[in-house]
């Protein structure tokens, strides 16, 4: 989901970008040891499900790897996202959480835009993956709650308001915002990481304390996750947003500051 609300908010940080639409190979990198191997995939939690993204290394790493884990394990009967709706108001039905306005606006509007573009987040990275891990009885897990997670978003009030939209029309996807959903998802699409780490850049200049709780610490807890999984010998596919791997507070950067460097294999 932070996907969509850093395009809501920071739209205008994505320019334009034109790759090869033969060459689909999401960013992965791998850390290993003598009889560890954990692979780290940069997901896209919205897709229009046009292109083969899981192939190649990707699929080889994931099918090799005896158990995945996501950020979180959104429930099935409901997601987060689709409890937002007019009706339900700013409670969360089954959850003991109120998001902000500023939350369910932005993220309603950041929805609205990727839909125009045919992407949901039916086909994001993580549910497919997650769908498919199940399928095959792997077993699949998540490095932080449900519940936490939207206690996370709860607690940053205002921040990720989208400025510039008036409140009579806070549902309406601008042009802008959904040209930059689709960029961001050609960029996740062919591995190309320039694009999030000017979003997340832009994001840690302009809402500093927001940036810490929601990418620094987490990939500093999501690295020592990590490193404590290195001591156990076996093969783990770990999926989290691409936004997560780069800058310098990155979950690759926490773990190399753990003395665990990482390899790029897509």
């Amino acid at each position: 989901m932070i996907h969509l609300l850093l395009a809501a908010s920071l739209s205008a940080a994505v320019p334009a970008v034109a790759p090869d639409p033969a060459d689909v190979k999401p960013a992965m990198f791998v850390v290993r040891d003598v009889d560890t191997t954990i692979y780290i995939f940069g997901t896209f939690h919205a897709l229009d499900g046009q292109d083969d993204w899981f192939s190649g290394n990707l699929r080889t790493a994931f099918e090799d790897s005896q158990e995945l884990m996501l950020e979180t394990m959104v429930p099935k009967r409901r997601t987060a996202i689709a409890a937002l709706t007019p009706s339900t108001g700013p409670t969360l039905a089954g959850y003991n959480v109120t998001p902000s306005a500023s939350l369910l606006s932005t993220t309603k509007v950041a929805i609205s835009a990727g839909h125009s573009r045919g992407m949901s987040v039916a086909n994001g990275a993580d549910m497919v993956l997650r769908h498919i891990a199940e399928s095959e009885g792997k077993p699949v897990d998540g490095l932080e709650t449900f519940d936490s997670q939207l206690k996370m978003f709860a607690r940053i009030p205002g921040v990720l308001a989208q400025p510039a939209a008036p409140a009579s029309h806070a549902q309406t996807p601008t042009p802008d915002l959904s040209a930059t959903m689709s960029d961001m998802q050609s960029a996740w699409k062919h591995g190309d990481q320039t694009v999030f780490l000017r979003m997340v850049d832009q994001f840690r200049r302009s809402s500093p304390a927001a940036y810490q709780v929601m990418f620094a610490d987490r990939n500093a807890r999501w690295a020592d996750w990590i490193a404590a999984r290195m001591r156990t010998p076996g093969t783990v596919f770990v999926a989290v947003g691409a936004g997560h791997l780069v800058g310098k507070d990155s979950v690759l950067v926490r773990l190399a500051e753990r003395g665990i460097e990482s390899s790029r294999l897509n």
